[in-house]
């Protein structure tokens, strides 16, 4: 028996395959905070300090080639570019040498950030809701399954702006890696199929505005293009 919405249901945010017409459902999207040296030294943070985990909406993912509206009470937007993590299964307290059997596949997502709200909610110890979960923050190219690109290890992560290089990082700089992160998240809360993680940015976070073109790119992942349009009205 179907259920008797007294609203209609909001649509499923879903993710594109490489190479396919199908999707991935979207649950809940992971991101991990201060995963590789260079960017918690550029932040000024105390690198000793462990990495740590917040939340998007599942509905902030936007498609490969949109336009990204430039978002509201900010005039420091920020781009982090980031390997995406999809989940086919998940649990409870998942072993790390049993993590990777929950990956679907990989991808190459964007942390967009409104930095001047983040610090300010940072530096009144509030959450950073406003700065990170904002509509449209989370862009993620198509997705491709473990049996095309195995579980990247290393490999070139790149963001150009406008044709430059901007952010250029390597996977084997992740402080965490892909399966330690499976596992640390498993003991915070039950990860389920459709879960989405984004795994961490390397250094050259930057300042992005409307007209910008961000490229990205996960070396033998995929790649993600958008365009940073004006603000909504």
């Amino acid at each position: 028996m179907s259920a008797d919405y007294v609203i209609s249901p909001p649509p499923q945010p879903t993710i594109a395959v490489a190479g396919s017409s199908k999707v991935f459902p979207v649950r809940r999207i992971w991101c991990v905070g201060r995963n590789y040296i260079e960017h918690i030294r550029e932040m000024g943070q105390d690198e000793r300090l462990p990495p740590f985990c917040f939340a998007k909406p599942a509905d902030a993912v936007v498609a490969d080639g949109s336009t990204v509206p430039y978002p509201s009470l900010t005039k420091d937007m920020h781009h982090e570019v980031e390997l995406v993590v999809a989940l086919k299964s998940g649990g409870r307290n998942i072993p790390v040498a049993k993590a990777n059997d929950c990956i679907w596949g990989y991808g190459v997502g964007i942390d967009l950030t409104r930095r001047d709200l983040q610090i300010a909610s940072r530096d009144l110890k509030r959450p950073w809701e406003i700065g990170k979960a904002f509509d449209h923050s989370a862009p993620c190219g198509p997705l491709k399954p473990v049996s095309e690109v195995g579980h990247p290890t290393k490999g070139k992560i790149t963001l150009k702006c406008n044709g430059k290089i901007r952010q250029d990082g390597d996977l084997n700089q992740l402080i965490w890696n892909v399966p330690e992160i499976i596992s640390n998240l498993s003991e915070m809360v039950e990860l389920v199929a459709g879960d989405i993680i984004m795994t961490g940015t390397p250094s050259g976070v930057a300042a992005t505005v409307a007209g910008d073109k961000l490229e990205c790119e996960v070396e033998g992942v995929g790649k993600l293009t958008v365009t940073i349009g004006s603000p909504l009205k």
